[in-house]
């Protein structure tokens, strides 16, 4: 196995199902890294994850973002280095909810409108 490129604490960019995450290394696992959440690059797209922009699915999933200090297993290949400042999480939430519902506004496809649906819910509940 090839050493490991992190060190506990390091500052990393993670892409976790189909959100992107800034936050810091906390462990070492076999095929991934443990990294604590502390801002959000790319709020996660909404619906099925099996079925990518489709609505006719079983469940049209709401996917919320990581939490602030919420850890996630990353596969190795999926975690990048972060040079830049850290921005504050609600800040950063607050951007990447704005730029997905800026580019769901782009086309007036369903799975377009369903995903706003589930954004404005999103936003009611993060922005209380």
């Amino acid at each position: 196995m090839a050493e490991d490129i992190f060190q506990v604490g390091d500052k990393v960019t993670a892409i976790y199902k189909t959100g992107k995450y800034i936050g810091e290394v906390t462990d070492i696992r076999p095929n991934a890294y443990l990294v604590r959440v502390l801002a959000v690059a790319k709020h996660p797209m909404q619906g099925d994850l099996h079925n990518p922009k489709q609505t006719d699915v079983t469940i049209f999933h709401q996917r919320r973002a990581l939490a602030f200090r919420e850890q996630a297993n990353v596969p190795k290949n999926m975690v990048k280095h972060y040079e830049d400042e850290i921005p504050e999480y609600k800040a950063s939430l607050q951007e990447a909810v704005g730029t997905m519902r800026r580019k769901l506004g782009e086309e007036d496809k369903e799975w377009n409108q369903k995903s706003l649906e589930m954004l404005e819910a999103l936003e009611a509940d993060y922005f209380k």
